[in-house]
């Protein structure tokens, strides 16, 4: 790279380079940033550099960002460091927030949480698209300024993530359903496979089709799930004593040949399967929605933590800085079918939208 190029391009720390580290790493690189990385091994570290995932081992202290991703039992630890040795802003990608957030309390600090993944472990599983069209939740303190939620967001939605603002709480609420209980959930079908395939040897042979598709998350590392379930236990055991209720209802139906009830059951868990929201992806479908950000601290954050709530995909996002003064306006697009459902949640929190339509 030319002194030139170097000069003017961005800079990140990444601390911890296993599948998310590297993958962000390596998605950074692609997009023309400056990487820096370290991991608790110093080989991962050393391999990482070799693989062009970063571009020098260690972190520098002017690095615009840090991520931290590290497992849960560290990230605090990590992040304070980061906080300590390095000037810009800081986030994480840890699957557990409250504890967290609560803990650290610096502006320049963000939670997040890329609802992301894959069968294969370690930096050898590092993949730059692994963000495409994926989530990442960001969870910021509402003291947190409107620059450092603009910045954090923006850099991970040039990653191709789709940018959701939660509570911390209520993240760790929701990803103890569609996550954490999940892995669960596989792990204990696979132990209950196990132990029948004692009894019948061709049993797992014949495991095929739905049985994979559902398990297949129990093949990820279990070593992460202890400190997941230390750090998240409230949520997944409520999320547990739900999904226990259910199914003893379930086997009711089953027992008392309930099949209206069953089947009324299967149909309306089919019917919300098949109408999980996505990504917006074609622009003559959008609105673009100008919110003018209000004197206080955490409004930015406040549009997508509201967005979330109302179900609504912010496809873009920009903040752009009026000519009379440091006030900012929110420059949105979301899908048209949801524009006035987000444009009565903006007013009814106090903010004063404008929209209209891509032309």
């Amino acid at each position: 790279m030319s002194g030139t190029a170097a000069d003017s391009a961005r800079c990140a720390n990444v601390i911890g380079l296993g599948l998310i580290g590297g993958s962000i790493a390596l998605a950074l690189r692609q997009r023309g940033w400056i990487v820096n990385g370290e991991d608790a091994d110093v080989d991962v570290a050393a391999r990482a550099h070799a693989m062009g995932a970063i571009d020098e081992i260690g972190c520098s202290r002017s690095a615009e960002i840090t991520f931290v991703a590290t497992p849960v039992g560290s990230v605090a630890r990590e992040v304070g460091r980061a906080l300590e040795e390095t000037d810009g802003l800081v986030t994480d990608v840890g699957s557990v927030k409250a504890d967290l957030c609560a803990r650290v309390t610096s502006p320049r600090f963000i939670g997040g949480h890329p609802m992301a993944g894959s069968e294969l472990d370690g930096l050898d599983g590092a993949d730059p698209e692994m963000f495409e069209g994926a989530v990442w939740v960001l969870t910021p303190d509402s003291d947190v300024p409107d620059e450092t939620f603009a910045t954090v967001a923006s850099v991970i939605a040039a990653l191709g993530a789709e940018v959701v603002a939660l509570p911390p709480v209520d993240h760790d609420r929701l990803v103890a359903v569609v996550s954490h209980v999940p892995h669960l959930t596989a792990a204990s079908l696979m132990a209950l496979a196990t132990e029948r395939s004692e009894e019948h040897a061709s049993l797992l042979r014949l495991a095929a089709g739905g049985f994979r598709d559902m398990t297949r998350i129990a093949s990820g590392r279990p070593g992460i799930w202890i400190d997941i379930c230390r750090a998240n236990g409230r949520a997944i055991v409520d999320a547990l004593d739900e999904m226990i209720t259910s199914l003893a209802e379930i086997r009711r139906m089953v027992v008392d040949d309930d099949h209206v009830a069953l089947l009324q059951l299967l149909s309306s868990s089919r019917e919300a399967r098949v109408n999980l929201p996505g990504r917006v992806t074609d622009p003559t479908s959008l609105a673009e929605v100008r919110i003018r950000i209000p004197d206080r601290s955490g409004a930015a954050a406040e549009v997508f933590t509201l967005a979330a709530e109302l179900g609504v995909n912010i496809a873009n996002f920009e903040v752009v800085h009026l000519a009379e003064g440091a006030r900012g306006v929110a420059v949105v697009l979301v899908d048209r079918s949801a524009v006035e459902v987000f444009r009565g949640g903006l007013i009814a929190r106090g903010f004063r939208p404008t929209v209209s339509a891509l032309s």
